[in-house]
């Protein structure tokens, strides 16, 4: 039981953001750079963390540019052998690896069927930049913890820049400013590990949570979800709060736990009723202080950190060694 690599690569968030900054005015030219012209829509590709990560993009993405955006399927490629038409498109490929085999096939296949391929990774030479048209590097530094941190965050940043590169209303932003104030309250989050400490101790004999957010808050329920399976091993799941007013409510007892999360956007006035709700239900619902006055892209950037100290401190209750989950490894070569 150590956790001392995740410790240690959570602890390197702030100095890693701020590079991301530094170099979002280059790195939103290079996409500019590229863009088809007209812009018919964005399309993300990942998986895991990465996956959640592209959720953030696509709000962002529609949001920003005022075109359609989705996630994809690799599925369709390198299974089904879709063609599909994706001229005027842009693909954005999340991979933190670069090395993922049906990520890169796929990239392939979609920039011969006319995408525009953008790969974001975290150190060069992977296999991704082969079949790409532009690369935008976190440069994290090696990661050696299972559970993704240091990596996710940076590519949350990342899709702050690219997305910024979509606006027609900013088409010179970088989404630098906006994130400015980011680094130094992911240091006020890692300063202060007591709120996530005391909720791992009160919830360590959990043996299933419900993590919900809604709009970009939504990324970080699901990839704060995700960070407490691969640690803990508890069955954690990451929805939106409008989801989990259909069906799913009804998993929802007295005494269950659910954690909410906070983006600081619009969709948190759905929080409220559901506040209600699970109290009238006799859950136990929790959430997590974040800095104030944060705009909502880095307010949720900071809650995905909030996340990783929750799984990292609720592992090491139980006994588990977070930075070496059992059965897991770093990279999963899906295909």
């Amino acid at each position: 039981m150590t956790g001392t690599l995740m410790a240690a690569e959570m602890a390197e968030q702030p100095g890693v953001l701020a590079g991301v900054l530094r170099r979002a005015e280059t790195d939103a030219e290079a996409i500019q750079a590229v863009l088809p012209h007209p812009l018919a829509g964005t399309m993300f590709l990942a998986r895991g963390s990465s996956d959640n990560a592209a959720v953030f993009g696509r709000y962002l993405a529609e949001l920003r540019s005022g075109r359609p955006a989705g996630l994809m399927a690799p599925s369709l490629y390198t299974r089904y052998h879709a063609a599909v038409d994706w001229s005027g498109f842009l693909v954005v490929a999340l991979s933190q690896s670069g090395a993922t085999p049906e990520i890169v096939r796929t990239c392939a296949d979609l920039r011969a069927s006319g995408a525009v391929v953008i790969g974001l990774t975290n150190l060069p030479g992977s296999p991704l930049a082969e079949v790409v048209d532009g690369e935008l590097l976190a440069r994290a530094g090696p990661e050696r913890a299972v559970p993704a941190t240091k990596t996710v965050t940076a590519q949350l940043a990342l899709l702050v820049t690219v997305t910024s590169a979509l606006s027609a209303a900013l088409p010179r932003s970088d989404g630098a400013g906006e994130l400015a104030g980011l680094p130094d309250a992911v240091a006020a989050v890692l300063d202060d590990p007591g709120p996530a400490r005391n909720l791992a101790a009160r919830w360590q004999g959990l043996d299933r949570l419900v993590v919900a957010g809604r709009g970009l808050a939504y990324a970080a329920a699901l990839e704060t979800a995700l960070k407490i399976k691969e640690t803990t091993g508890i069955l954690a799941e990451g929805i939106s709060t409008a989801d989990l007013l259909h069906g799913p409510i009804a998993t929802v007892y007295a005494g269950a736990p659910v954690l909410l999360i906070e983006g600081g956007g619009p969709a948190d006035t759905d929080l409220a009723d559901l506040r209600n709700l699970l109290a009238a239900r006799g859950a136990e619902q929790a959430g997590l202080p974040l800095p104030h006055g944060l705009p909502e892209t880095a307010q949720v950037i900071t809650a995905v950190v909030r996340g990783q100290q929750l799984a990292r401190e609720l592992a090491l209750a139980r006994g588990a060694d977070p930075d070496a989950p059992a059965h897991l490894s770093k990279v999963t070569a899906t295909t």
